[in-house]
């Protein structure tokens, strides 16, 4: 047994009418040579006939060397070792779908391939202990993995060949596949002229933060008035644009109701760390020209306080 390849599947050879991931490795004159890369590498054929529905005029077109292609089983002549597959039978359904198990698939194969190096355990003695029974209880493995996070009793039904291995497992899965926190950021201007003036901007400014709870925290800087910007950090994307959209809304009521305004200059949105340090050079840009300006410093000081 290997220390690093194996199949990702307990069946050895793929069904006939599933849909799998190659690697071409050469075309000829039949069609193109490939390896299925979900079945430790071994090889099959798109014949020519089954590269595409149209006519062909140029192959190195439609299939290349060293590209991974998602095609369908024809046949499977387990005795000779022979796969014959089709290209042109794949819709984009299709593909989608193939690359999202495939995607699964090799995320669970590199788990199991740590743990294989850490341990000095053959990789295929993991996946029959490990990766095929949980394949068969959740649907796939690496959600089982995901599972295994906040719910350790996912490893109930496993037998693990060592205390260490499942020790290696767990601490890695928990490295890979913790969600990590997206921060999500939206730059507004709020203005009053209104009797209330800046006391309105800090009333409608705290109505972003008013419904703040331990699991999701808006929380609002001050760049330079009129300037501020609205983050939130969360699990899932789009729960927090949705979060500081709600935000803006409550900024947006309460200033109106003043007579002012609240203009978005950037609408909701996950930012990288490129987009914090160009905010952090921003804003610093602006403290140093507010300093120069007497009376500004300490109008700053006062909102950013108050929020």
């Amino acid at each position: 047994m290997s220390l690093t390849n194996c199949r990702f599947y307990e069946e050895k050879y793929p069904e006939i009418d599933s849909f799998v991931m190659v690697n071409v490795k050469q075309i000829a004159e039949m069609g193109a040579y490939v390896k299925l890369l979900e079945y430790d590498n071994i090889d099959g054929m798109i014949l020519l006939s089954e590269l595409s529905r149209r006519r062909i005029r140029s192959i190195q077109k439609l299939i290349r060397v060293g590209r991974n292609e998602v095609v369908v089983v024809l046949r499977v002549d387990k005795e000779k070792g022979y796969i014959d597959l089709s290209k042109r039978r794949v819709s984009p359904e299709d593909v989608v779908k193939c690359e999202e198990r495939y995607n699964k698939s090799k995320m669970v194969h590199s788990i199991l391939r740590h743990v294989a190096e850490k341990t000095k355990t053959p990789i295929e003695e993991l996946y029959q202990n490990i990766g095929w029974p949980l394949n068969r209880k959740y649907g796939h493995a690496v959600d089982a993995f995901k599972l295994s996070i906040t719910n350790p009793e996912v490893w109930n039904d496993v037998t693990f060949p060592s205390e260490v291995i499942k020790e290696e497992l767990c601490s890695y899965i928990s490295k890979r596949l913790t969600p990590q926190p997206t921060k999500v950021r939206a730059d507004v201007e709020v203005t009053c002229f209104g009797y209330e003036g800046i006391d309105a901007v800090k009333t409608a400014l705290r109505s972003a933060e008013e419904k703040n709870t331990a699991d999701t925290q808006v929380k609002v800087k001050l760049v330079s008035p009129p300037l501020y910007v609205l983050t939130s950090q969360c699990l899932d994307k789009n729960s927090g644009i949705e979060l500081l959209e709600a935000a803006i809304e409550n900024i947006q009521s309460s200033i109106k109701s003043a007579g002012g305004n609240c203009v978005v200059k950037m609408a909701p949105k996950a930012v990288t760390e490129n987009d914090d340090a160009e905010l952090q050079a921003l804003m610093e840009k602006r403290e140093r020209e507010n300093q120069e300006v007497s009376g500004d410093e300490s109008l700053s000081e006062s909102d950013e306080g108050v929020v």
